[in-house]
């Protein structure tokens, strides 16, 4: 169980009004919106390190000085990008998330503003598609070191592809575009034919990327979660059969408390917040998708595991299982959309997405609108304006919120 001591000492005090915190939400959602318009959608991103052009060359092509080098931007308390040459870039990832915000913001406010910049974002992403593969999918704008492989810039993985599918079926359920469905249908393929899936006891993996082995669990259930919700579009039975196997896989392979560990091997042994609530939102868009409710136990375990163990009573997201520090704004986009995303089955939701929400307005909100990267206590801030991760993941969240909140007189 987590401490309930509230981060630097303050319990935040919403009381219990929805229309109350409608306002502070929207009011946060208009701010970020003009920071991304007013940098033409552009940031840095937590991972772009490699692209240090005073500093790559002298990586010499080493794994461990890639990693140093990556992991020391991304984990040094001031920007050091600007100093290194890393220049701010469009996001795939990001203009996913971007266009769910926008799509969420058009269905709340009915301001044709919103969808046509949820369709700009859209249009985007068709156009910035990687190429030489067998259907839609995205990846980094930037080289990648990660524990297990080298990831070049524009090499998909299944995590990038799936939340973007997930943008295009909101954007067909919304816009009624037959051209977005296609988009999702074409991202499936290239789930089911430019990854490697891995059979494990009475499941299978997809893989991280093409040509790779890589397990982890929140990349094999969204990869399974596009498919299955795809398929309850077009009754693709191979969808939800291999949607079906990836679910079993990660399913047989939760913790007796009800928690994952990121991935199964030993350097991937460590429980988080956010890759938690993917794993979570996956089994939840696959039992609806489907009907199939085989894997409800574990996701309502996991589900009571996550709610427990990562908030304070402020709704300070927590970061591990087992400390809260450093408090990161993707945990904090992540808690809000999860937790708007259960409302339907737990009716305290909504008021600890509220909570976990002005938290993060109150404390990782920048006057100009951005959302800061990381806080590593009271007074020791990287104020970093990530892309994907905190502008666009954020934007999302609260609108998700917003949308759910408006009309409604109380929290709970």
């Amino acid at each position: 169980m987590a401490s309930t001591t509230a981060f630097a000492g303050e319990q935040v005090e919403h009381g219990n009004e929805a229309a109350a915190v409608c306002r502070t939400v929207s009011d946060s959602i208009d701010r970020v919106a003009r920071w991304l318009r007013a940098n033409d959608y552009q940031g840095y991103d937590t991972f772009d390190g490699l692209s240090a052009r005073f500093a790559r060359p002298f990586t010499f092509q080493s794994r461990f000085l890639r990693t140093v080098l990556q992991q020391g931007v991304r984990r040094f308390p001031v920007n050091l990008r600007p100093l290194l040459g890393v220049r701010k870039g469009h996001s795939s990832k990001g203009m996913g998330f971007i266009a769910r915000g926008c799509i969420r913001m058009h269905a709340a406010t009915k301001d044709e503003k919103w969808a046509k910049q949820a369709e700009r974002a859209l249009a985007w992403l068709i156009a910035h598609r990687s190429s030489g593969y067998h259907g839609a999918c995205w990846g980094n704008h930037f080289d990648y070191q990660s524990r297990g492989f080298y990831l070049p810039a524009g090499m998909p993985t299944v995590v990038w592809t799936s939340l973007i599918g997930h943008a295009f079926l909101d954007g067909y359920d919304h816009f009624g575009k037959q051209e977005y469905l296609d988009t999702a249908v074409s991202a499936c393929e290239s789930v089911l034919h430019d990854l490697n899936r891995i059979a494990d006891r009475e499941g299978t993996c997809i893989c991280y990327i093409p040509n790779s082995d890589c397990q982890v669990h929140n990349a094999n259930t969204l990869g399974g979660s596009l498919l299955a919700r795809t398929y309850s579009y077009t009754g693709t039975d191979q969808y939800v059969e291999v949607a079906r196997q990836a679910m079993q896989y990660t399913a047989q392979y939760q913790r007796p408390d009800g928690s994952w560990w990121y991935g199964e091997k030993e350097n991937m042994h460590w429980v988080d917040n956010f890759h938690t609530a993917y794993v979570l939102d996956c089994f939840k868009h696959y039992d609806e998708a489907t009907g199939d409710e085989s894997f409800a136990g574990h996701m309502e375990r996991g589900y009571r595991y996550w709610k427990q163990t990562f908030f304070l009573l402020d709704g300070t997201p927590r970061y591990y299982n087992h400390k809260t520090l450093p408090l990161d704004i993707q945990c904090a986009s992540q808690a809000i959309d999860t937790l708007v995303y259960f409302h339907d089955r737990d009716p305290q939701s909504l008021l600890l997405a509220a909570r976990v929400a002005l938290w993060t307005i109150r404390n990782m909100q920048d006057d100009d609108g951005h959302f800061y990267y990381r806080r590593y206590n009271s007074w020791l801030v990287n104020k970093t304006a990530t892309l994907h991760w905190g502008q666009a993941t954020m934007l999302s969240a609260l609108a998700g919120l917003y949308q759910q909140l408006s009309g409604k007189a109380r929290l709970a």
